[in-house]
């Protein structure tokens, strides 16, 4: 039956419910199906979608986040007893009235209550969107007039967010934004006043967005059921009535609410319905996939025109009503002023533009030449993580079967590939064992060396969410006390580059005391007699003395690991950016191994990939070894099929990944680069050296969507079309491919890149005649086992598939579920032997520099700088400084110093900050300017040659000039966040004059006859 708000659990995000059908209850007489322990408002709204009946009003319940419990408005009859649909039990022989007098005199009283906070001014409302739960909630109960009069709120809108605006007395206070922020997001910003005499949503306890702990991820917006939460892309832009000024849209308002008391609110409606749906013909609502990190969220995005109105999450397989500040809000580069929008030639030091016929022409010239010159490979070929799979596809296949060189790659290299090895070493797929709906699922999550709440946002809501509601143990292992830091139940900051040692110790220590599986590995796994010597001298002393973990939390973390009820570790780059990347992974898949925290849900590795399409770029074999699906590039089975298939003969050899590339340039062997949207000078490491290489190029070409710094060293720039403008599909770091729908048509001369890529190949005799991706991706299909089931039309709209796909479009949420993808079917332990980082300090070069993104820029910030509100939060570049240095170097936050490191140096900013200790620095990677990548080393993974970005030995020299502080206090991190379990309705139950509607005499409502229009 009914329960307190404080005794019902949140439900899973990424999980549906069970709703097998169990059992039947009775509604207004009639028998439906429903399963016992659901909420009964879950079984009512199927029925009601089942049978296209009426549902009975619902304002604050969303079914993605459970009940709350604020409304009322959901009031049903059980067994005679009035009750909130959302918050009871469906039980055996339930005897539910959803109709009658008693019912709908509650409801009315209830919704009666919501229009007191609400005026209705749809017709020239920006949110008349046919989506508003206040407007749609007035018609459908029929409502003509309220009985209470509409009162006002003392408070004036507040616009000090840059994207979007609360306005106090268009707010009903259902408490969903609450209920998101607090228990979706897990930011625990938001929160209601319900003791004020006018109660209204808070920030941090005050009255203003800026300066909260506020981080824009748009939560609140999208979940909001009315106006009072509204993007500020929306405003004057969404209706006919709305751009209009502000004096005479209040005299329209001022006319809609006199006129009500006359008509009713029907003709009012009707009339507003009208204009919305008018709005239809000219907004055009568009499926996307997100193009910043690769948890995969997918939205539609409403245009009219090219004006980008709102992102607007519903039920993505990924996020559901999740975003993150980017995704939701960081559109900017689309119309950027500065886009590229013709072909460019360079002329001496600038560019000239020239028409697509002459860009070929130069192309053609130049590939057919340097091939008869020097042969095949002399040219190669670096794919974007930021393109299409069909993109990645075509870009290798223009390499080997029209060029005849396998050296291409992609920016994989500069970060996961050594999670792939380590993988493919141990389990033999390199990509995530499961689904984010298993890391929420989880006993126990162990993030090492990743930053999830600020890299991959949405996919960390998961965990917050499963951690702070249904006991999930969280272990952190950073350098730095970011937030999942904070929130841990147990943070320790190992030594730089020595993870791999404290995960052998705790697998020693855990075999030591036989806290493994040796069942789980009889079973499964080979090579435990061999694995089991390699862990001998990772005793807790020596453990303990290289990484400088005592041996105290090592136990800990150990007994912690055995006793979960699965386990799931969680890592990127701090793991993978090192010489001993490919190892580090490797030890971390042998101690899930050892645990038997595989081949089972909510248990495995989940390596978090950085870019949109980073894992769908290798995928579909951007890289010089493997073709689509892994397929080695050297098995003559393989590249007979291909060969076949493409009617060429294939380059039997590996080719030269994207650190070759640059080393063959120098040597002078390599003469003609072409790189797809990828940034290489602000993303390889030590760009001293890179654009050395990039210079002595005989022929360069970079194909992007604005004018970046590699462009600068180009022969030739090629404008590319940009997300929003084409189709295609993406693969998320769940292995989850889902499709993009063109939204807006290329701007100027732009063109989607594999339309790009065929002109190229057809004027080097490729005869190419692909029309459209899903040709592209029905021949990967045929070609790649992996892929077999996969097309277009499995993936329509939301649908998803997470590879393996098998030809009946069979998929895999969770790998292994049989067997493991090595001839036996078992897994294999692989021993690893640790070797000390490439670059350790010394007393020149006395500090170690750590180095990341941040939640609202995307590495360099190539797109996000393109967005003025994110501009505006953190416009610059800084580097992190411990308390303690800071006070021996005499500095605050706003010195500029200059980091120098043998490679080179960089003038930036200081910013104070607790989350790096002692010696450890840490700078963000939002700069062109001064790029880290100006510091670090050519050392690289000793296997996949992922450069060892965070084996980085600096020294600080304090500079004279002090400037204001880099982060501006408007910026979330300095808001102090109000945690609490949820919107604590219980507290507006408690104030004086508050009942349960429906259960007093004077709750009935008399509507007054309106005249007849």
């Amino acid at each position: 039956m009914a329960e307190t708000a404080a005794l019902l659990p949140r439900p899973l995000l990424n999980t549906p419910a069970n709703i097998t059908t169990n059992t039947h209850i009775s509604v207004n007489g009639q028998s439906i199906p429903a399963h016992l322990g659901e909420l009964l408002i879950s079984a009512l709204n199927r029925h009601a979608e089942s049978t296209a009946t009426k549902k009975i009003p619902q304002v604050c319940y969303l079914p993605q986040m459970g009940p709350i419990q604020s409304c009322d408005t959901c009031m049903v009859q059980v067994s005679g007893e009035l009750v909130r649909s959302c918050a009871t039990r469906v039980t055996a022989n339930m005897h539910v009235a959803t109709e009658g007098e008693r019912v709908d005199i509650a409801q009315r009283e209830a919704f009666d209550r919501i229009l007191q906070n609400h005026m209705l001014y749809c017709t020239v409302c920006d949110n008349n969107n046919q989506n508003c739960t206040v407007h749609n909630t007035t018609a459908e109960l029929d409502v003509k007039h309220q009985a209470r009069e509409y009162r006002p709120k003392p408070y004036e809108k507040d616009m000090s967010n840059p994207f979007y605006r609360y306005d106090p007395d268009q707010c009903i206070l259902c408490g969903r934004c609450v209920e998101a922020c607090q228990n979706v997001q897990v930011n625990e910003t938001l929160t209601i006043e319900w003791e004020s005499e006018h109660p209204r949503v808070l920030w941090d306890g005050g009255h203003t967005i800026e300066g909260s702990s506020c981080v824009s991820c748009g939560h609140c917006v999208t979940v909001c059921p009315c106006n009072a939460l509204m993007e500020k892309s929306m405003l004057g832009h969404a209706g006919y009535l709305t751009d209009i000024p502000a004096g005479v849209l209040n005299d329209m308002i001022d006319v809609v609410k006199g006129i009500e008391p006359p008509i009713g609110y029907g003709p009012i409606l009707s009339l507003s319905e009208m204009e919305a749906e008018m709005r239809n013909a000219r907004t055009r609502r568009t499926k996307t996939v997100c193009t910043y990190c690769a948890v995969g969220c997918s939205f539609e995005v409403w245009t009219r025109d090219r004006h980008i109105l709102k992102i607007e999450p519903t039920h993505g397989p990924a996020n559901g009503i999740s975003t993150c500040i980017k995704g939701k809000f960081a559109w900017g580069h689309i119309n950027s002023s500065d886009r590229l929008t013709s072909p460019l030639l360079r002329d001496g030091d600038t560019f000239r533009e020239i028409s697509w016929e002459e860009a070929l022409d130069v192309i053609e010239a130049k590939f057919k030449q340097v091939k008869q010159d020097h042969g095949p490979d002399a040219l190669a070929f670096i794919a974007s993580s930021k393109c299409t799979n069909e993109e990645s596809f075509l870009m290798q296949k223009l390499a080997r079967a029209v060029i005849g060189t396998n050296n291409i790659d992609n920016c994989a290299r500069y970060c996961q590939n050594p999670a792939t090895m380590g993988l493919q070493r141990t389990v033999g797929y390199g990509g995530d064992s499961g689904s984010i709906a298993d890391i929420e699922r989880a006993g126990l999550v162990l993030i090492v060396g990743a930053n999830p709440a600020e890299n991959h946002p949405v996919l960390c809501t998961r965990i917050k969410r499963s951690h702070k509601h249904r006991g999930q143990r969280l272990i952190v292992a950073d350098l730095r006390k970011h937030e999942m830091a904070e929130r841990a139940d147990i943070f320790f900051r190992p030594n730089p580059s020595t993870d791999a040692v404290w995960m052998n110790g705790v697998a020693r220590y855990i075999l030591d005391h036989k806290l493994h599986k040796p069942e789980f590995i009889d079973q499964w796994v080979n090579n435990f007699d061999e694995y089991a010597r390699s862990l001998e001298p990772y005793t807790l002393e020596y453990t303990e003395q290289i990484t400088g973990v005592p041996a105290a939390t090592l136990i800990t973390v150990a007994n912690e690991i055995a006793a979960a009820d699965g386990t799931c570790i969680l890592f990127a780059m701090g793991v993978t950016q090192h010489c001993g990347g490919s190892d580090t992974a490797t030890s971390l898949s042998n101690l899930l191994l050892l645990t038997g925290n595989y081949m089972r849900p909510g248990a495995g590795a989940y390596p978090l990939r950085g870019h949109n399409n980073v894992q769908g770029a290798s995928d579909l074999g951007s890289m010089p070894n493997v073709f689509s699906g892994y397929q080695k590039v050297d098995d003559p089975d393989v590249r007979a099929r291909f060969e076949a298939d493409w009617g060429v003969t294939l380059p039997t050899t590996t080719g030269k990944d994207n650190h070759q590339m640059i080393d063959a340039i120098l040597e002078g062997t390599l003469k003609v680069l072409y790189i797809k949207g990828e940034d290489t000078i602000t993303s390889d490491s030590n760009a001293n050296y890179v654009a050395s290489a990039l210079a002595k190029l005989e022929f360069f070409i970079v194909q992007d969507i604005n004018f970046s710094e590699t462009c600068r060293y180009a022969d030739l720039v090629l404008p590319a079309a940009a997300s929003l403008e084409k189709d295609g599909t993406f693969t998320s770091t769940e292995r989850r491919i889902q499709r993009i729908y063109k939204a807006l048509e290329p701007l100027g001369e732009s063109k989607p890149d594999w339309e790009i890529i065929q002109l190229i190949a057809n004027r080097m005799g490729g005869n190419w005649n692909y029309k459209h991706p899903s040709e592209i991706m029905a021949e990967v299909a045929r070609l790649t086992p992996l892929f077999a089931g996969v097309s277009y039309e499995r993936l329509e709209g939301f649908n998803s598939l997470q590879w393996p796909v098998h030809a009946d479009g069979t998929d895999s949420p969770l790998l292994f579920v049989e067997k493991f993808p090595f001839p036996d079917g078992k897994a294999r332990f692989y021993p690893v032997e640790y070797i000390p980082p490439s670059e350790e300090t010394s007393a020149i070069f006395d500090l170690h520099l750590n180095n990341g993104r941040l939640l609202e820029h995307f590495e360099q910030g190539s797109m996000t700088f393109r967005t003025a509100g994110i501009k505006e939060i953190t416009p610059n570049g800084f580097v992190e400084v411990s308390p303690e240095l800071a006070t021996e170097r005499g500095i605050t936050s706003g010195r500029y110093v200059q980091i120098a490191s043998p490679h080179g140096k960089v003038r930036v900013q200081v910013l104070v900050s607790d989350r790096v200790q002692g010696k450890q620095l840490y700078m963000s990677l939002n700069s062109v300017e001064e790029p880290v990548n100006k510091l670090t080393s050519s050392y690289t993974d000793r296997y996949t040659h992922t450069p060892a970005f965070k084996e980085t030995a600096v020294s600080m020299t304090v500079l004279p000039e002090q400037g204001d502080n880099p982060l501006p206090r408007r910026n979330f991190r300095y808001g102090t966040r109000t945690p609490q379990t949820g919107v604590e309705i219980e507290r507006k139950w408690a104030q004086s004059g508050y009942h349960l509607p429906g259960t007093q005499p004077a709750d009935k409502l008399v509507q007054i006859k309106s005249i007849t229009v």
